[in-house]
Protein backbone atom coordinates (compact mmCIF):
# COMPACT_ATOMS: atom_id res chain seq x y z
CA UNK A 1 0.00 0.00 0.00
CA UNK A 2 1.29 3.48 -0.83
CA UNK A 3 1.68 5.36 2.45
CA UNK A 4 1.08 8.65 0.67
CA UNK A 5 -2.46 7.57 -0.14
CA UNK A 6 -3.20 6.31 3.37
CA UNK A 7 -3.41 8.45 6.50
CA UNK A 8 -0.76 7.64 9.07
CA UNK A 9 -3.21 5.89 11.38
CA UNK A 10 -3.97 3.39 8.58
CA UNK A 11 -0.39 2.65 7.61
CA UNK A 12 2.66 3.45 9.73
CA UNK A 13 5.32 2.41 7.23
CA UNK A 14 7.67 5.19 6.14
CA UNK A 15 8.23 4.69 2.42
CA UNK A 16 8.84 7.13 -0.37
CA UNK A 17 6.76 6.84 -3.53
CA UNK A 18 8.54 5.54 -6.59
CA UNK A 19 10.89 8.06 -8.14
CA UNK A 20 9.76 9.61 -11.38
CA UNK A 21 11.72 10.85 -14.37
CA UNK A 22 13.82 13.94 -13.77
CA UNK A 23 11.99 17.20 -14.18
CA UNK A 24 13.30 20.74 -14.59
CA UNK A 25 14.57 22.32 -11.40
CA UNK A 26 12.68 24.80 -9.16
CA UNK A 27 13.31 28.44 -8.18
CA UNK A 28 12.46 31.40 -5.83
CA UNK A 29 11.81 35.15 -5.69
CA UNK A 30 10.94 37.88 -3.21
CA UNK A 31 7.90 37.49 -1.00
CA UNK A 32 5.57 40.40 -1.71
CA UNK A 33 3.80 41.89 1.29
CA UNK A 34 6.03 40.01 3.74
CA UNK A 35 9.02 41.60 5.49
CA UNK A 36 12.44 40.02 5.20
CA UNK A 37 13.31 38.79 8.62
CA UNK A 38 15.13 35.95 10.33
CA UNK A 39 13.32 33.46 12.59
CA UNK A 40 16.01 34.17 15.18
CA UNK A 41 16.61 37.88 14.66
CA UNK A 42 18.16 39.79 17.61
CA UNK A 43 16.19 42.23 19.78
CA UNK A 44 15.13 45.32 17.87
CA UNK A 45 14.83 43.45 14.56
CA UNK A 46 11.65 42.19 12.94
CA UNK A 47 10.66 38.65 13.89
CA UNK A 48 8.47 36.09 12.20
CA UNK A 49 4.96 35.41 13.48
CA UNK A 50 4.19 31.90 14.68
CA UNK A 51 3.32 29.08 12.33
CA UNK A 52 -0.33 29.61 13.12
CA UNK A 53 -0.47 33.36 12.49
CA UNK A 54 -1.82 34.21 9.06
CA UNK A 55 -0.71 36.89 6.64
CA UNK A 56 -2.96 39.93 6.61
CA UNK A 57 -2.41 40.17 2.85
CA UNK A 58 -1.88 36.94 0.94
CA UNK A 59 0.31 37.47 -2.13
CA UNK A 60 -0.75 35.59 -5.25
CA UNK A 61 2.85 34.77 -6.17
CA UNK A 62 5.68 34.16 -3.72
CA UNK A 63 9.20 34.29 -5.08
CA UNK A 64 12.55 33.74 -3.48
CA UNK A 65 15.79 35.56 -2.77
CA UNK A 66 18.64 33.13 -3.59
CA UNK A 67 18.84 31.12 -6.81
CA UNK A 68 15.30 30.32 -7.72
CA UNK A 69 14.12 26.75 -8.33
CA UNK A 70 11.30 26.65 -10.88
CA UNK A 71 9.17 23.52 -10.78
CA UNK A 72 7.69 21.84 -13.83
CA UNK A 73 4.55 21.34 -11.74
CA UNK A 74 3.28 24.49 -9.97
CA UNK A 75 3.68 24.37 -6.17
CA UNK A 76 0.89 25.78 -3.98
CA UNK A 77 1.24 26.30 -0.23
CA UNK A 78 -2.17 25.61 1.32
CA UNK A 79 -1.57 27.82 4.34
CA UNK A 80 -1.87 31.43 5.48
CA UNK A 81 1.13 31.02 7.80
CA UNK A 82 3.70 33.74 7.21
CA UNK A 83 6.50 31.71 8.74
CA UNK A 84 5.86 28.65 6.53
CA UNK A 85 5.85 30.87 3.46
CA UNK A 86 9.12 32.45 4.54
CA UNK A 87 10.74 29.04 5.12
CA UNK A 88 9.91 27.95 1.57
CA UNK A 89 10.99 31.31 0.14
CA UNK A 90 14.36 31.21 1.90
CA UNK A 91 14.87 27.65 0.68
CA UNK A 92 14.61 29.01 -2.86
CA UNK A 93 11.27 27.57 -3.95
CA UNK A 94 8.90 29.31 -6.34
CA UNK A 95 5.31 28.90 -5.14
CA UNK A 96 1.93 30.51 -4.73
CA UNK A 97 -0.32 30.68 -1.67
CA UNK A 98 -3.95 29.66 -1.35
CA UNK A 99 -5.52 29.58 2.10
CA UNK A 100 -7.99 26.71 2.65
CA UNK A 101 -11.17 27.20 4.62
CA UNK A 102 -11.05 24.50 7.29
CA UNK A 103 -12.77 24.55 10.69
CA UNK A 104 -9.73 23.18 12.50
CA UNK A 105 -11.22 23.33 16.00
CA UNK A 106 -14.28 21.29 15.02
CA UNK A 107 -12.19 18.71 13.15
CA UNK A 108 -9.70 18.46 16.03
CA UNK A 109 -12.46 17.94 18.61
CA UNK A 110 -14.08 15.28 16.44
CA UNK A 111 -10.79 13.41 16.04
CA UNK A 112 -10.08 13.65 19.76
CA UNK A 113 -13.53 12.26 20.51
CA UNK A 114 -12.69 9.27 18.31
CA UNK A 115 -9.46 8.83 20.33
CA UNK A 116 -7.14 9.72 17.48
CA UNK A 117 -3.54 10.34 18.54
CA UNK A 118 -1.85 13.73 18.29
CA UNK A 119 0.18 12.43 15.35
CA UNK A 120 -2.96 11.33 13.53
CA UNK A 121 -4.68 14.66 14.21
CA UNK A 122 -1.78 16.69 12.81
CA UNK A 123 -1.61 14.44 9.74
CA UNK A 124 -5.37 14.55 9.14
CA UNK A 125 -5.53 18.36 9.37
CA UNK A 126 -2.55 18.78 7.04
CA UNK A 127 -4.16 16.45 4.50
CA UNK A 128 -7.53 18.16 4.79
CA UNK A 129 -5.95 21.52 3.96
CA UNK A 130 -4.01 20.11 1.02
CA UNK A 131 -7.04 18.28 -0.36
CA UNK A 132 -9.27 21.36 -0.10
CA UNK A 133 -6.93 23.34 -2.37
CA UNK A 134 -5.98 20.38 -4.58
CA UNK A 135 -9.63 19.87 -5.49
CA UNK A 136 -9.55 23.33 -7.09
CA UNK A 137 -6.08 22.88 -8.63
CA UNK A 138 -5.85 19.25 -9.77
CA UNK A 139 -2.90 19.88 -12.09
CA UNK A 140 -0.62 21.34 -9.40
CA UNK A 141 1.32 20.21 -6.33
CA UNK A 142 -0.32 21.34 -3.09
CA UNK A 143 1.42 21.32 0.29
CA UNK A 144 -0.73 21.29 3.43
CA UNK A 145 0.70 21.63 6.96
CA UNK A 146 -0.46 21.52 10.55
CA UNK A 147 1.12 21.57 14.01
CA UNK A 148 -0.20 19.96 17.20
CA UNK A 149 1.08 20.03 20.80
CA UNK A 150 0.79 16.82 22.81
CA UNK A 151 1.06 17.15 26.60
CA UNK A 152 0.86 13.65 28.03
CA UNK A 153 -1.94 12.72 25.65
CA UNK A 154 -3.81 16.03 25.96
CA UNK A 155 -3.94 18.19 22.82
CA UNK A 156 -3.33 21.89 23.44
CA UNK A 157 -4.57 24.50 20.97
CA UNK A 158 -3.74 28.19 20.63
CA UNK A 159 -4.79 30.08 23.79
CA UNK A 160 -7.93 32.16 23.42
CA UNK A 161 -7.07 34.55 26.27
CA UNK A 162 -4.12 35.52 28.51
CA UNK A 163 -5.77 33.55 31.31
CA UNK A 164 -5.85 30.41 29.17
CA UNK A 165 -2.22 30.97 28.19
CA UNK A 166 -1.29 31.08 31.89
CA UNK A 167 -3.26 27.86 32.45
CA UNK A 168 -1.49 26.10 29.58
CA UNK A 169 2.00 27.15 30.66
CA UNK A 170 1.22 26.22 34.27
CA UNK A 171 0.21 22.74 33.10
CA UNK A 172 3.36 22.39 30.97
CA UNK A 173 5.95 23.80 33.39
CA UNK A 174 8.39 21.20 34.68
CA UNK A 175 7.06 18.60 32.21
CA UNK A 176 7.97 17.29 28.76
CA UNK A 177 5.69 17.68 25.76
CA UNK A 178 5.86 17.07 22.01
CA UNK A 179 5.36 19.33 19.01
CA UNK A 180 4.19 17.43 15.93
CA UNK A 181 4.48 19.20 12.57
CA UNK A 182 2.74 17.39 9.73
CA UNK A 183 2.99 18.00 5.99
CA UNK A 184 1.06 16.31 3.18
CA UNK A 185 1.72 16.87 -0.51
CA UNK A 186 -0.98 16.38 -3.15
CA UNK A 187 -0.30 16.01 -6.86
CA UNK A 188 -2.91 15.37 -9.54
CA UNK A 189 -5.52 15.65 -6.74
CA UNK A 190 -4.12 12.72 -4.73
CA UNK A 191 -1.62 12.44 -1.85
CA UNK A 192 1.90 11.50 -2.99
CA UNK A 193 3.97 12.27 0.14
CA UNK A 194 3.47 12.85 3.86
CA UNK A 195 5.64 13.30 6.93
CA UNK A 196 5.22 14.18 10.61
CA UNK A 197 8.20 15.78 12.34
CA UNK A 198 8.32 15.23 16.12
CA UNK A 199 10.14 17.55 18.54
CA UNK A 200 10.48 16.68 22.23
CA UNK A 201 10.50 19.69 24.53
CA UNK A 202 11.37 19.79 28.23
CA UNK A 203 10.04 22.87 29.99
CA UNK A 204 11.76 24.26 33.09
CA UNK A 205 10.03 24.51 36.46
CA UNK A 206 8.48 27.99 36.37
CA UNK A 207 7.03 30.08 39.18
CA UNK A 208 3.46 31.40 38.94
CA UNK A 209 4.79 34.95 38.98
CA UNK A 210 7.16 34.33 36.10
CA UNK A 211 4.45 32.68 34.01
CA UNK A 212 2.05 35.60 34.51
CA UNK A 213 4.78 38.10 33.71
CA UNK A 214 5.83 36.18 30.62
CA UNK A 215 2.29 36.11 29.26
CA UNK A 216 1.78 39.82 30.04
CA UNK A 217 4.99 40.74 28.19
CA UNK A 218 4.42 38.47 25.19
CA UNK A 219 0.67 38.03 24.77
CA UNK A 220 0.40 39.89 21.47
CA UNK A 221 2.94 37.47 19.99
CA UNK A 222 2.18 34.13 21.67
CA UNK A 223 -1.60 34.38 21.25
CA UNK A 224 -1.10 32.90 17.79
CA UNK A 225 1.15 30.06 18.99
CA UNK A 226 0.24 26.55 20.03
CA UNK A 227 1.31 26.21 23.68
CA UNK A 228 1.50 29.99 24.24
CA UNK A 229 5.22 30.33 23.49
CA UNK A 230 7.54 31.20 20.61
CA UNK A 231 10.96 29.64 20.75
CA UNK A 232 12.48 32.31 18.51
CA UNK A 233 11.70 34.93 21.16
CA UNK A 234 11.70 35.01 24.98
CA UNK A 235 10.04 31.60 24.94
CA UNK A 236 13.44 29.95 24.55
CA UNK A 237 14.02 30.71 28.26
CA UNK A 238 11.17 28.38 29.19
CA UNK A 239 13.06 25.25 28.12
CA UNK A 240 15.90 23.20 29.54
CA UNK A 241 16.14 20.72 26.66
CA UNK A 242 14.92 20.45 23.08
CA UNK A 243 15.31 17.33 20.97
CA UNK A 244 14.31 17.77 17.36
CA UNK A 245 14.48 19.80 14.17
CA UNK A 246 14.18 23.59 14.28
CA UNK A 247 12.03 23.67 11.14
CA UNK A 248 9.49 21.34 12.74
CA UNK A 249 9.38 23.71 15.71
CA UNK A 250 8.60 26.53 13.29
CA UNK A 251 5.78 24.50 11.75
CA UNK A 252 7.10 22.54 8.76
CA UNK A 253 9.33 19.45 8.29
CA UNK A 254 11.29 21.34 5.67
CA UNK A 255 14.33 19.06 5.36
CA UNK A 256 12.16 16.01 4.69
CA UNK A 257 10.11 17.95 2.13
CA UNK A 258 13.24 19.07 0.28
CA UNK A 259 14.55 15.49 0.40
CA UNK A 260 11.37 14.32 -1.32
CA UNK A 261 11.68 16.96 -4.03
CA UNK A 262 15.27 15.84 -4.55
CA UNK A 263 14.19 12.21 -5.04
CA UNK A 264 11.80 13.46 -7.71
CA UNK A 265 14.57 15.29 -9.54
CA UNK A 266 12.98 18.65 -8.78
CA UNK A 267 15.97 20.18 -6.98
CA UNK A 268 19.26 21.12 -8.60
CA UNK A 269 21.77 19.53 -6.21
Amino acid sequence: MNTANSPLWMNRRKTLPAQTANRPALSFSRLNNLRRFSPFSPPGHARLPSAGKTLKTIPTRVTACPEVVHMAVPLILASGSAIRADLLRRAGLDFTIQVPRVDEDTVRRSLEASQATARDIADALAEMKARRIADKNPAGMVLGCDQVLDLGGAILAKPESPEQAVEQLTAMQGRPHQLLSAAVLYEDARPVWRHVGVVRMQMRALSPGFIKGYVARNWDSVRHSVGAYKLEEEGVRLFSKIDGDVFSILGMPLIEFLNYLDTRGLLDT
